[in-house]
């Protein structure tokens, strides 16, 4: 007496019951995290457009008028007085120009996450920002350091007391270039996990 139990040899994905399915979700989580990478990227270069603007235009547009006795005698401050005042409005403009025009790049990197191309653009691009970001940024924190507190060394007296306004925007720009710099230094970050082979 011997029994016989005959099992069907099918393979088939319907036979194996949700394996692949499992296999398909962890690809979908795996790739998902990117996707994320990617829109919070696109979140932080709007918030970065906004800093490096907001920068640019106060720094544009400081200056101050002190009247001196008669309305013909004036002194004034304003941001074009200054060579390095003047480099910071040219160099916050182009590294805003430059977050604007690489939007349409984040946007790729939404749509296609794995795609490696744009994020090796975007982050060598924003290296390059960044750099001329913090050099700019640099320089008018030293002359604005200057203007508040002068150099008695040098015999120079800080003018801040009399033109407070002029002041009051060069430092609200130089902190705003500040805060630019930082989110360009996360997005470098984010575009550098985004690389990563997982």
């Amino acid at each position: 007496m011997s029994a016989r139990v005959d099992i069907p040899a099918d393979t088939s994905a319907a036979a194996k019951g949700t394996a692949p399915l499992i296999a398909a979700a962890s690809t979908h989580v795996r790739g998902g995290y990117k996707k994320g990478l990617a829109i919070f990227d696109f979140v932080l270069r709007l918030g970065a457009v906004a800093a490096a603007l907001a920068a640019a235009a106060t720094m544009g547009t400081s200056g101050q008028t002190l009247p001196f006795f008669t309305q013909f005698f004036q002194f004034e401050a304003s941001y074009d007085d200054l060579p390095t005042f003047q480099f910071f409005v040219i160099a916050m403009a182009i590294v805003s120009g430059y977050l604007v025009l690489s939007l349409p790049f984040s946007v790729v990197a939404i749509i296609r996450p794995h795609a490696t191309a744009p994020r090796l653009l975007l982050i060598i691009l924003d290296t390059v920002a960044l750099t001329l970001n913090t050099a700019a940024a640099a320089a008018a924190v030293a002359i604005v350091d200057l203007a508040q507190n002068g150099n008695s060394s040098a015999n120079w007296l800080g003018i801040c007391q009399q033109f407070d306004d002029f002041c009051q925007s060069a430092t609200g720009a130089v902190v705003a270039s500040f805060i630019a710099a930082g989110v360009l230094l996360f997005l470098i970050v984010i575009s550098a996990l985004a690389l990563r082979k997982r």
